[in-house]
């Protein structure tokens, strides 16, 4: 059953029921928080706190609200962005879902560790369904000729410069001092 159907099937059993399904499908089924599924359907977060702490039960107006939001997050889930990496990089990764102007994406991880593995991946992204690939450099090139699919190169700047400050200080070298 999909989020939005169990979340009609709570609100007439009960108000308790109706609290436990919201707060499920919050946090497990679009992994957010209050403040996020607030601001996409435009209910104030303190309205869903009374109504996830069961001092308010939701009006029509507010399950219609929480139901299409449900709805679109659902529909989210037939289009995704395949991140193909190493498992250490898709760690760092803590949304699922994103919502980029105005559209709803869902982000799923595929986890490479040769560059064999990268390319492997890939292509099942795109079997998938992926709509779209992100993707190590060394592995974005070859991968570009052999899907159809938009792919995307990752650049991690801040990463990168990190790991070379770790390589000069394991060299021995001394950290930069402050100005």
């Amino acid at each position: 059953m999909k989020p939005s159907e169990h979340l009609i099937t709570a609100a007439f059993k009960s108000d308790q029921d109706f609290q436990t399904a919201l707060h499920r499908t919050i946090r497990e089924d679009l992994n957010m928080d209050i403040f996020s599924f607030s601001k996409d359907t435009g209910i104030p977060h303190s309205t869903l706190y009374k109504i996830l702490s069961g001092h308010r039960g939701p009006n029509i107006k507010t399950l219609r609200q929480i139901v299409n939001a449900v709805r679109k997050y659902e529909e989210a889930d037939n289009e995704f962005i395949a991140v193909v990496a190493a498992r250490v990089f898709l760690d760092a990764i803590v949304e699922t879902k994103r919502k980029i102007g105005g559209h709803f994406i869902t982000v799923k991880e595929y986890p490479a560790n040769s560059i064999e593995e990268a390319i492997i991946v890939s292509v099942r992204a795109e079997r998938d369904g992926a709509k779209a690939l992100v993707c190590s450099p060394i592995v974005s090139h070859t991968v570009e000729k052999i899907v159809s699919i938009p792919v995307t190169t990752i650049m991690p700047k801040e990463s990168t410069i990190e790991a070379i400050e770790i390589a000069m200080r394991k060299m021995g070298l001394p950290e930069k001092e402050n100005k």
